[in-house]
């Protein structure tokens, strides 16, 4: 999906309108194709040189409209400073790690990137790893090198009638999906935000991530790293797979608990493990990856020459489209919204933002739908688009790793057959303007409704059409209960018992029951304190669900 945005209206082009002068300063390795597409822009300056000192970059960005990097440059603040005229930096690969996009931000710079374009360098890497596992290939390579004829030694699996798991549906695993039906094998895969009619188009069955363990053959992981996902394969999970597993991770080091991982091997239990990443690279112990079950590659999966090729031809086609055009693709950072526009709306994208962030958090379920009513002067202003691109966001950004933002949250929703519905009401509210978002997911509807208070505060106001006012900020515990005494007192005995501190207390009653909402103080908690605390609060006789939410700081 392509999102059209100038920071000033482009003018039309006449004979009479002289070529805009544009320099680009590229400081690591682009393809020559890459490098032609810019230069063939009548008046452009393509400045591309590798390994500059940092005084000379800063230099070189002086009166530079653009930089293209790898990862190899830190795009600091600081180095930011120092590109006054500097309207874009395009990073040619997925992430966007080495550049400090808040920065960027606050200055007004666009920052994009080449999502998807080596999903098949990757998917065909992880079938490379599960064939090699199969067969024994590198066991087998190294016998006939050391000069030995061990036949007998090498009998291997066919791939055939097997069970692959998929954890992580996205572009790369869907790619991998097809390649694995083509083997014959039997697909399985967990992704709570993929929806049911993509994963059967797909031909592949959508199941628990326990499930997946206890039925899968081969393993392959291909999901973001963050809190949620670091060492999601532990002992505990190891223990649940099929005996003679084999596992596969293209994806990220820190999904794998590697000293668990290596004692399954040595015990039996895993066959084998096909690694391209590890936690820390290179490898602090090599322990792992000298297993001889162990198919170990230095983080190769995207390294092609079409790979390289494609995300350099990628990246410089944004930055050309958007010097030229003002066009906007595979942004990060910037919404397809005018800037004085933006600037009005902001304490309104972030609400959406966290109020879907607190519907997303109430429960584990495949999300099918983010439903949003504008209500009062909102409705008339031009919120529609980027608050529900901003909602996206706040629902897909614990599961993305490619930087999602309120520029490609949409799209990246449509992928994973997420319906996004916005609506307008002119019925009276109780406040100026209000914001009404639900999340419909396979195991029912999560509701909940926020405003800004001036000067730019927002507020929840209403959880299941109960209302309640509450700061929309840090951590909060979210309790709906029968409204009956005794509940709050439990709530606070309970808290207080763990050393956590209150910092807000609101409660709302209606005719469905009561919410409370409290803001606690997570920085001075004791670990575990709060997943302690809302475990003892789901006891309490009256509680009917409990939620711990945290918000993006």
């Amino acid at each position: 999906m392509e999102h059209r945005q100038s920071a000033t209206p482009p003018r039309a082009h006449t004979q009479q309108t002289p070529v805009r002068l544009v320099k680009i300063v590229v400081a690591d390795d682009l393809p020559a194709s890459a490098l032609e597409l810019l230069g063939s822009e009548a008046g452009w300056h393509v400045d591309a040189k590798t390994g500059r000192s940092l005084s000379d970059l800063a230099g070189a960005l002086a009166d530079a409209d653009a930089l293209l990097v790898r990862s190899a440059t830190k795009v600091t603040a600081d180095l930011l400073k120092a590109a006054p005229r500097l309207r874009i930096v395009g990073r040619a690969g997925a992430g966007v790690d080495n550049i400090d996009v808040t920065a960027a931000s606050s200055r007004g710079v666009l920052v994009v990137n080449a999502p998807g374009a080596n999903s098949i360098s990757v998917a065909e890497h992880t079938c490379a790893l599960m064939l090699a596992l199969a067969r024994a290939v590198p066991a087998a390579d190294r016998a006939m090198k050391d000069g030995k004829w061990e036949k007998k030694k090498f009998l291997g699996s066919e791939l055939r009638g097997k069970t692959l798991g998929i954890a992580g549906l996205g572009r790369i695993g869907q790619e991998v999906a097809h390649r694995a039906r083509a083997f014959g094998m039997r697909v399985v895969a967990h992704d709570p935000f993929l929806s049911q009619e993509i994963a059967a188009g797909l031909g592949v069955a959508l199941v628990s991530l326990d499930e997946i363990l206890a039925e899968a053959d081969f393993l392959t992981l291909h999901l973001p790293s963050n809190a949620e996902t670091r060492h999601l394969i532990d002992s505990d999970r190891l223990a649940q797979m099929k005996p003679g597993v084999r596992i596969i991770n293209t994806a990220r080091g820190e999904l794998i608990d590697e000293t668990a991982l290596a004692r399954a091997i040595e015990d039996g239990h895993v066959a084998g493990a096909g690694l391209d990443v590890f936690e820390h690279e290179p490898p602090a112990d090599w322990a792992l990856a000298r297993l001889p079950q162990v198919v170990a590659t230095p983080h190769i999966a995207a390294s092609t020459e079409e790979a390289q090729e494609q995300v350099g031809l990628d990246t410089a086609a944004a930055v050309r489209d958007f010097l030229r055009d003002g066009i906007v693709r595979n942004a990060v950072n910037f919404p397809s919204v005018h800037p004085d526009e933006l600037q009005r709306l902001q304490p309104w994208i972030g609400l959406t933002d966290s109020l879907a962030s607190i519907a997303v958090q109430m429960g584990i379920a495949r999300i099918e739908a983010i439903a949003l009513r504008y209500y009062g002067a909102l409705a008339d202003s031009r919120a529609a688009g980027i608050l529900a691109a901003s909602a996206a966001a706040g629902v897909l950004r614990p599961i993305l790793s490619g930087g999602v933002s309120i520029v490609n949250a949409v799209s990246a929703a449509r992928d994973r057959g997420i319906e996004i519905l916005e609506t307008r009401s002119t019925r009276p509210r109780h406040f100026t303007s209000l914001v009404s978002l639900k999340v419909l997911t396979s195991d029912g509807e999560r509701w909940v409704e926020g405003t800004v208070f001036e000067p730019n505060t927002p507020r929840l106001v209403s959880v299941r059409g109960v209302a309640v006012e509450a700061p929309l900020a840090g951590t909060m515990l979210i309790i709906a209960n029968d409204d009956q005494p005794g509940v709050i007192g439990e709530v606070g005995t309970i808290l207080g018992r763990l050393g956590v501190n209150i910092a807000n207390f609101a409660l709302g009653r209606g005719d469905a029951g009561a919410i409370g909402v409290v803001n606690v103080d997570e920085d001075g908690s004791a670990p575990g304190a709060l997943d302690s605390a809302i475990d003892a609060i789901r006891r309490i006789p009256a509680v009917r669900d409990a939620w711990l939410v945290r918000l993006p700081v």
